[in-house]
């Protein structure tokens, strides 16, 4: 802890969560940091650390670790510190009393973590207590049931190095497993992996994917695993992942997370600073026109705000402002000088050592930045700034003959341990599968079998580096561009048209769509009936019009946040109440932003009727069928407010519009608001309701068997006795689950507990969902954006990446992952008994604690998500 100059142990300072998790009480920095005193040339205080290793370093703690971050740094800090102390004893002059000390430890940690393995997929858990495993009850782990791809995807060098080093096989085994699964369960039509996987199913959890967190060192170590071991199999699965990132993530010189199922489409509107090694492993690939350009970007938003964000929008603002000092663009750096020669990446080692010096450096080490932006410190100088940072900075400058030993012997693992490659001839006791012939669908040149010359790859061609380099110099400056402002200022008072905005944007303006389309920004009608925006400033037509696009498009991000915060309607009852169902069957309805609202007027009655048209969009054809009653519509081909123009005039009493997309439900669904249709809507009088496709077919269903089907639409479902006698007596039931039989009615006091722990836990729910970075939804709409000639009045989910969907206002999510957890009041039926013959319904009751012990699940759910984001 660099600003109160003490170390930080595990227990003794408060806890930061899942950041602690790298803590083991094992001496975790002096560990780390071991083989960066060799590469330093500081061998005598290597020699000094490692006898601190052996004399203090104590393994068998009672301390849950993360298995990931124990592996990379602890088991891979002695695998690189024995790696090197076996070199110097070899060559004749320090380290000569050593006697593979180090690799006895880490051979120690290794079977500590093996029973991390112990699941039926071969994915380790992701924790594990040193002392005690895994679950037994002093363990406190072993319940989890969901891991990263990156975690369970990033043990195959160390293990490998531990098993190559003891001829103990087992441990490179164990981690041949977990790739192989994760291999399997690749998504097959895009080749491409997710975030998060379930250790014991294999099902996504997260279904996102990029080259940033969570799956970043994954793909590294599938190429470098070829490196060190000199398996085939390793690099064709590494190419296949390379041709679909190239394919779908690479847009250069962003990199864009996005759907494994629809890798189309963009899932975020920002990118995560450890997506900065990448252009590092474009290099040891050979692919080097890339490389240099992301690099350049990365160094743009460096130069801007001093440091990399932990996370930056597609325009180049901070996203999440903190940057604990993460090594991997020096890493980047260091390898495109290595592959390039160009002195132009010295220059850029030169300013990030400025930096560090200028604002991160403080009396007890280098604190990490809180907020690059107001170059606030945080007490925190994590163990990859000694093991990674410093080691790339100083190779980047040294001269071979600064180095007492032969680098390009080694590879470095994600942590910059080293490695020697002449393991890869060493006790080779696994078998190894060909599976060439899963790959012919491939380019061929993706199966380069050699490795680039780490030596200068352009001997002839000294610009080549500068020639990729030079169109993307001011890409970051211009993102907000004060000389374009000027000019558009200028173009203004010589009468030219000010840029779109994204509050008058109105989608059945051909004008709009075509300046949309002139921005280089395009305009996707969905299967599901959502409209999504999708901005490629390649597309445009001039550069500045390319910054209005995203422009444009940061807007509509901003708008919907805006909308977010906005009161949010609460969920509507659509209750069935003729015979035979009394009320037992109530179905969640999504409310309306125009006509009568349920919530301040007495609730509408009445039977209900299926209007011609169907859809609601011209003047009804049988008046007489729906006068008095409740008109039945179905979704689609116009607006919201213009259906419900449509049976008012007709003489309906109140509306009920049914989802056109088959099979939706609330269950899955997020439930949304209709919006009006940009026009004054104080004419539409009647109640107007909104029912999924699974709720709707219970009425339409009901109405097939029964011709005669009475419902109530209120604000709540309403007590069934009352009902039977006429009276209305508030219920708090909420229910659209039609299989129930006779249970007792519980007492009014139990209903008004019940609504209590209802009320609250729904309140939580929505503030964790909407607090969540990636999943918040939208459910709020203005007036003012209305898409032609469909009732999906549009809006932007904050929470999607700059193929900015453009989500109509029913608020789903691109996935269909993410839902509105005031739609999953899981229907609970409390019926009393009921004698009449007709009755035939199944039981199926779920208990009001039930429910809650869902939402508790869900909540911790989505609060993993938040932690896992980085």
């Amino acid at each position: 802890m660099p600003l109160t100059c003490r170390g930080r142990v595990r227990g003794q300072e408060p806890s930061r969560g899942d950041v602690d998790d790298a803590l083991g009480k094992f001496s975790l920095t002096l560990i780390d940091s071991l083989d960066t005193l060799v590469v330093l040339n500081k061998t005598k205080e290597f020699e000094d650390a490692v006898r601190k290793v052996l004399r203090d370093v104590n393994l068998d703690n009672d301390v849950v670790v993360s298995v990931f971050e124990t592996n990379i740094r602890v088991l891979g800090g002695l695998l690189g510190g024995h790696s090197l102390a076996i070199m110097l004893k070899e060559k004749g002059e320090y380290m000569q009393w050593y006697n593979d000390e180090l690799l006895q430890m880490a051979k120690q940690l290794g079977y500590k973590l093996l029973p991390a393995f112990n699941t039926t997929s071969g994915l380790p858990y992701p924790r594990i207590n040193l002392k005690f495993g895994i679950r037994k009850p002093e363990a406190r782990t072993g319940t989890e049931t969901d891991t990263c791809t990156a975690c369970a995807g990033t043990l195959i060098l160390e293990f490998a190095a531990l098993s190559r080093f003891t001829g103990a096989t087992i441990f490179e085994e164990y981690a041949r497993k977990a790739l192989d699964f994760l291999w399997e369960k690749r998504q097959r039509s895009s080749n491409l992996v997710g975030v998060t996987i379930n250790i014991h199913t294999g099902d996504w959890v997260r279904k996102d994917s990029g080259v940033g967190a969570g799956i970043d060192s994954y793909y590294e170590y599938l190429l470098k695993a070829y490196v060190l071991l000199g398996d085939d199999s390793f690099l064709e699965r590494f190419n296949t992942h390379y041709d679909a990132i190239m394919r779908y993530i690479s847009q250069p010189p962003l990199l864009l997370d996005v759907h494994i199922h629809k890798p189309m489409l963009n899932a975020r509107t920002w990118m995560d600073a450890l997506l900065a090694f990448f252009p590092g492993l474009q290099v040891l690939k050979g692919d080097i026109r890339p490389a240099i350009e992301t690099h350049e970007m990365l160094y743009q938003v460096i130069k801007k705000h001093n440091f990399l964000p932990e996370a930056f929008t597609t325009d180049f603002r901070v996203h999440w402002a903190q940057h604990p000092l993460r090594p991997e663009f020096a890493e980047s750096t260091y390898f495109l000088y290595k592959a390039t020669g160009d002195p132009y990446y010295l220059e850029v080692g030169k300013t990030l050592i400025e930096n560090l010096n200028k604002y991160a450096r403080v009396p007890c080490g280098f604190a990490a930045m809180k907020d690059v932006r107001t170059g606030s410190h945080e007490d925190r100088m994590d163990s990859f700034f000694l093991a990674e940072m410093f080691k790339y900075l100083y190779l980047l400058f040294a001269d071979k003959e600064d180095i007492i030993f032969d680098i390009e012997d080694y590879i470095f693992t994600t942590e910059a341990h080293l490695l020697p490659l002449w393991l890869s001839t060493t006790n080779q006791s696994i078998s190894k599968k060909n599976t060439t012939s899963e790959y012919t669908e491939l380019d061929d040149s993706n199966f380069d079998w050699t490795c680039p010359n780490t030596q200068i790859l352009f001997p002839n061609d000294p610009l080549y580096a500068q020639s990729i380099r030079e169109p993307l110099k001011n890409v970051v400056d211009k993102s907000c561009p004060r000389g374009i402002i000027r000019v558009r200022e200028e173009s203004f008072r010589s009468g030219a048209k000010p840029p779109l905005r994204a509050r008058d944007f109105m989608a059945t303006n051909p004008e709009h769509l075509e300046i949309l389309k002139k921005m280089g920004v395009s305009l996707i009608h969905l299967k599901d009936g959502r409209v999504q925006l999708v901005q490629h400033a390649i597309q445009a037509a001039s550069s500045i019009d390319a910054e209005d696009g995203l422009r444009f498009m940061q807007e509509m991000i901003e708008l919907s946040s805006q909308q977010q915060k906005e009161q949010q309607l609460p969920p509507r009852a659509v209750q069935i109440v003729s015979h035979p169902f009394f009320g037992r069957v109530v179905l969640t309805a999504g409310p309306a932003q125009f006509g009568l609202d349920l919530s301040k007027h007495k609730e509408t009655r009445g039977f209900v009727a299926s209007s011609k048209p169907y859809n609601g969009c011209s003047e009804l054809t049988n008046p007489e069928a729906v006068m008095g009653k409740i008109a039945l519509i179905q979704r689609g081909q116009c607006m919201f407010a213009e259906k419900a123009r449509n049976i008012q005039n007709a003489g309906a009493i109140g509306g009920i519009v049914i989802d056109d997309n088959e099979g939706s439900s609330s269950d899955t669904a997020p439930l949304f608001q209709m919006a009006g249709d940009g026009k004054d809507t104080d004419d539409i009088k009647i109640p107007m309701l909104f029912l999924f496709s699974k709720e709707g077919s219970i009425i339409l269903d009901a109405i097939r068997e029964y011709e005669e089907v009475e419902v109530l639409l209120s604000d709540k479902a309403k007590d069934r006795a009352a009902i039977l006698k006429g009276k209305m007596i508030p219920s708090y039931i909420i229910n659209s689950n039609p299989e129930m039989e006779n249970e007792e009615q519980p007492s009014s006091e139990n209903d008004s507990q019940s609504a209590e722990q209802i009320t609250s836990s729904s309140q939580e729910v929505d503030l964790v969902d909407q607090e969540s970075p990636e999943e918040s939804s939208l459910n709020s709409q203005p007036e003012s954006l209305s898409p032609a000639d469909m009732d999906n009045a549009a809006s932007v989910s904050p929470s999607e990446q700059i193929s900015n969907p453009m989500e109509n206002h029913e608020t789903t999510s691109l996935d269909g992952e993410c839902t509105d957890f005031d739609n999953q009041l899981q229907e609970q039926s409390e019926t009393e008994e009921d004698s009449n013959p007709n009755v035939s319904w199944d039981k199926k009751v779920q208990p009001i604690d039930s429910i809650l012990a869902d939402w508790n699940e869900d909540i911790e759910a989505f609060e993993m998500m938040e932690k896992d984001e980085l």
